[in-house]
């Protein structure tokens, strides 16, 4: 409804119509206001008022709690610094739309760079105007605070509800390891079914427990432990016998001293269900907790090695690093660093008759620490290079899936020699890139493609692979046509033109790819 001025003619005239911008913001499906009924009540409002929406910025399943991710406001913002904005008014439902920042004052700060650059900030449905009144700013001042202690208060209530989860015996994600497998009951406790990696449940009132795998792998895991406890014989000597007999890990993977490390000290194998080793809340800095924050639950699963022989494992792991002085331990950890030219987390614990990585890191309060006194100050983490190594022998496995899947729906499939192109019914060509996660010292997680575009295929899968660059994560489908940089780079949260390509799955793939007889296609 357009507004009026009397002139003095006394001729009625349509005054010009207020140019804004509306922001729109969702962080789940299961909230109250989607983004289009939110928009919908700010475009009631503006015709209410004279006002002409121009330009829309949405983040669709986005969080409130930071800025990081949220494409639409930070382009918003960008906008208004540089000049760029075609607008006078920015539109938002509600103060809590805008952000459930942890810091109120951060909250205030993006409105401030829009004020500043002449740019208002009105909040529709709340009850007051902003218009920068000791009443609007002090209403203003409460709502972000309320907006904030909101999200803690949910964080805290998540918390709790999975602390409650885990003491009854639930699992709460990651993969199962070997020698056993997630399994999935309902409400009632009866058994759904196994999942297989990368499957999670999709009832909300289902879960998830551990259960014992095949009985060849439980046998495995229980030779492990009285090899190492009664035979007397180290974790890569144990390593060294499993790939000797063709043995493989459950990602398929030949067995190292620190694989077997991990199989020894893990309390799932007694049926001990602990979560909240670390912690990550409210998207702040990641923490490792201390085991009286831990949750755990004794017994909860079904144990697949005797609690004796685990305990008498964990006594013989913790007496090789207590037993040695800061200065033994030191002088070790300076020769490695001599023979090696460098060190990491994985060279400590490949090495045999040397305390573990997490002894120096409980022994001298941090890795780096410890590092910084034999004299070594790393520049990066070389982990990459045997997680580059660990993937390039995952690809003939991943690449093999999806032959296989392409096959099972009816498609002609092969694998080009020379190039690793997958060629589908003669017509197009697939390439599988997998593209490995690393975090960033604030707890985001980021991928980095790289295409070989001389390959030129049809269609690019790639595999985004998860935190531990153990299995996928999701995948991205990328068509020729789409035209993308040699090098990409995502994040977990991408804009709609990279997300558009974004699945859970490659169904989608084998379903395109499936022939269609011309009787059912006519």
């Amino acid at each position: 409804m357009p507004r009026w001025d009397l002139n003095d003619d006394d001729r009625s005239e349509p005054a010009p119509l207020v140019r804004a911008a509306e922001y729109v913001r969702m962080s789940t499906d299961h909230q109250k206001y989607s983004t289009e009924s939110q928009s919908d009540a700010i475009r009631q409002y503006a015709e209410a008022r004279g006002i002409e929406i121009v330009r829309t910025y949405a983040d669709a399943g986005k969080s409130g709690l930071k800025i990081e991710g949220r494409d639409a406001l930070r382009q918003l913002i960008e906008d208004v610094e540089a000049g760029t904005a075609d607008f006078t008014l920015v539109l938002v439902y509600d103060v809590s739309r805008w952000g459930r920042f942890q810091d109120a004052d951060e909250s205030a700060y993006y409105e401030y760079i829009c004020r500043r650059a002449g740019i208002a900030v009105q909040y529709c449905a709340e009850q007051f105007d902003n218009d920068g009144s000791p009443v609007s700013t002090i209403v203003k001042g409460v709502k972000r605070a309320m907006a904030g202690e909101y999200s803690r208060e949910l964080s805290t209530k998540v918390f709790a509800g999975q602390g409650r989860l885990i003491e009854k015996g639930y699992r709460q994600g990651g993969p199962a390891g070997f020698g056993l497998r997630r399994t999935l009951i309902d409400e009632h406790g009866a058994i759904k079914g196994v999942l297989v990696r990368g499957e999670h449940k999709s009832i909300q009132t289902d879960r998830v427990i551990l259960t014992p795998g095949p009985d060849e792998e439980v046998a495995l895991v229980r030779d492990v432990y009285r090899a190492f406890v009664h035979e007397g014989r180290s974790e890569s000597v144990i390593a060294a016998d499993l790939n000797a007999r063709g043995l493989t890990t459950d990602l398929g993977r030949p067995w190292t001293r620190g694989t077997v490390h991990q199989l020894l000290i893990n309390e799932k194998y007694v049926g001990d269900n602990i979560w909240n080793r670390r912690s990550f809340k409210l998207k702040k800095k990641r923490v490792r907790n201390v085991p009286e924050m831990w949750i755990r639950a004794d017994g909860a699963f079904a144990a697949i090695v005797e609690r004796e022989l685990f305990e008498a494992a964990r006594a013989i792991i913790a007496a090789r690093s207590f037993r040695l002085s800061d200065e033994e331990m030191l002088k070790a950890l300076a020769e490695l660093y001599q023979r090696q030219g460098m060190l990491s987390g994985i060279i400590i614990d490949e090495c045999e008759a040397m305390a573990s990585s997490s002894a120096y890191s409980s022994r001298f309060g941090s890795l780096l620490r410890a590092y910084s006194l034999v004299g070594f100050t790393p520049e990066r983490d070389y982990r990459y290079v045997a997680i580059n190594r660990e993937l390039r022998q995952l690809h003939p496995g991943i690449l093999r899936e999806v032959l296989d899947g392409l096959q099972a729906s009816g498609s002609e499939a092969w694998r080009e020699d020379e190039s690793d192109r997958v060629i589908v019914n003669g017509e197009f060509s697939v390439s599988v890139v997998i593209a490995r996660c690393f975090e960033t010292p604030t707890g985001l997680l980021r991928w980095k493609l790289r295409f070989d575009t001389s390959l030129a295929p049809d269609i690019t899968v790639v595999v985004r692979m998860d935190r531990a660059n153990r299995a996928p994560f999701d995948y991205y489908l990328f068509p020729r046509l789409e035209k993308l940089a040699d090098k990409v780079r995502l994040s977990e949260d991408n804009a709609l033109a990279l997300d558009a390509y974004r699945f859970d799955d490659l169904d989608l793939l084998y379903t395109i790819a499936a022939p269609i007889p011309l009787p059912e296609a006519a």
